[in-house]
């Protein structure tokens, strides 16, 4: 029976199980813990105040905006940006167009187009709005340095068409940014904000994914380690005390089987 216990609790299976359950706790929090702390510094959370990103985005979605410099945005990013003629407050829009682009709004088929290249824009509810349905006709060249920015819900949003008249034709500077969105994380079918291959054809093409579906795989993951080598301790512990104990019994019937020996 010593032997058996050593086996079992003092060493071999049980030691390497131990071993095995503090390794996978470890490395789980390290994962869990760097991917949310990573996420942390790269990611800032805020709530969608209005309908006027809709369908895209609905008010009370809370999302994820990648911390980035101006210069890193490209068309059809949806950015969270602040500017004082604006109100000051986070908002919202889609970029249409950067320094240089050619904005007119809107063709025979209701898109809007930069450079005249009608664009594709399949995240819009419903068809492209009709001239005369409530958009708004224009044609403006963005300034170097600055933004054009649109909501999705074109019959519902204030963005640049309604400063149109302003010194800078209803742009934003590309200081003003703040972040671009990378995921909607409540609701949790949100998902990813895709980037829309519509303005891919234009220079400069369009921006990557951050990194929020890695650092979100390697939190799970931490997440399923730290629980799998917990529970793996007392299961092991248990398990070998059973084996330990049908030992025991086993060889406690053996001798009982046995003839007494005579002298």
């Amino acid at each position: 029976m010593g032997s058996e216990r050593s086996e079992h609790e003092d060493g071999g299976p049980g030691r390497l199980g131990g071993a095995l359950s503090g390794l996978a706790v470890a490395v789980g929090s390290l994962l869990f813990l760097g991917g949310f702390g990573w996420g942390a510094v790269i990611y800032q959370p805020y709530t969608i105040p209005t309908e006027s990103m809709h369908p895209t985005l609905s008010a009370g979605d809370r999302v994820l905006a990648q911390r980035v410099e101006g210069d890193q945005v490209r068309r059809g990013d949806v950015v969270v940006f602040r500017d004082p003629s604006w109100g000051g407050g986070p908002m919202v829009k889609r970029v249409i167009g950067v320094g240089g682009d050619r904005i007119a709004c809107c063709g025979g088929d209701g898109r809007p187009t930069v450079n005249d290249r009608p664009l594709d824009e399949p995240y819009l509810a419903g068809a492209p709005a009709e001239p005369g349905s409530g958009s708004r006709t224009f044609t403006v060249t963005v300034p170097d340095g600055r933004l054009f920015l649109l909501g999705d819900n074109r019959l519902g949003s204030l963005d640049s068409r309604s400063h149109l008249s302003d010194p800078q034709r209803g742009s934003v500077s590309r200081s003003a940014v703040t972040g671009r969105l990378d995921a909607v994380v409540w609701p949790l079918d949100g998902g990813v904000v895709e980037r829309p291959e519509g303005f891919a054809g234009l220079p400069g093409g369009i921006s990557s994914p951050g990194p929020v579906v890695p650092l979100a795989a390697a939190a799970a993951a931490g997440a399923i380690l730290i629980v799998g080598g917990a529970v793996y301790g007392p299961i092991a512990r248990g398990a070998a005390r059973r084996a330990a104990g049908r030992a025991a019994r086993g060889s406690a019937g053996e001798s009982a089987g046995r003839p007494a020996s005579h002298v």
